[in-house]
């Protein structure tokens, strides 16, 4: 693991994640970019592990981050972000409790993260940040709604198909992800997974 100050190309990059989300002028996009951090972590790497508190709320560079928990010796996916996609541990980072989950590299990974502090004192002083912020935080707990009602099927050809016309990023996870992971993530078999993706990609 390596952090460091974020370069004029991930300023830019982090500019143009910003603005696809609300406009923000220059003026007010400096404040943040000044605290802003970057860290790299190789793949299978742990950034986040049982009984840390989360205090960062990160942007995906490049890579991929998978978050699990562990249930009675089970992995059990709750989600991964791609590149373009915020994460953090809510629970962890609001409570300023123990983490419950894990968030590990799947590949190499670059991200871009703010630390709680900071991001607590802008959202007092920085509109624009506050109203982007507020809205990064919808697009996640949305995308984990969808996901909560997905999972409510019990027929497993519609769970997929669910998964592929509700997640935003779907098409993506299908092309970056293991298959064996996105089945964990649907609560599939792998055998059962692998089946029903053919059949359902068959008929498209």
């Amino acid at each position: 693991m390596n952090h460091t100050d974020i370069q004029s190309s991930e300023k830019q990059i982090l500019f143009n994640f910003f603005n696809q989300v609300h406009s923000i002028s220059n003026q007010n996009f400096e404040p943040i970019a000044k605290i802003c951090k970057k860290k790299t972590y190789k793949k299978n790497e742990i950034i986040l592990d049982l009984g840390q508190i989360e205090t960062k709320t990160s942007l995906v560079l490049k890579g991929v981050v998978h978050q699990y928990v562990i249930v009675d010796g089970n992995l059990c996916t709750i989600d991964f972000s791609l590149a373009g996609m915020s994460y953090n541990c809510f629970t962890s980072y609001v409570e300023n409790s123990p983490s419950n989950q894990i968030q590990e590299a799947l590949t190499d990974v670059e991200i871009i993260y703010i630390e709680k502090s900071d991001a607590e004192r802008l959202l007092l002083e920085n509109h624009d940040f506050c109203y982007i912020y507020t809205k990064l935080y919808e697009q996640v707990h949305l995308e984990r709604e969808k996901r909560s009602l997905v999972l409510q099927y019990k027929n497993a050809y519609k769970k997929f198909e669910l998964f592929l016309l509700s997640i935003a990023k779907s098409e993506d996870f299908l092309k970056e992800v293991p298959q064996k992971l996105i089945a964990n993530y649907l609560s599939l078999t792998p055998e059962t997974y692998s089946r029903v993706k053919k059949k359902y990609l068959k008929k498209t």
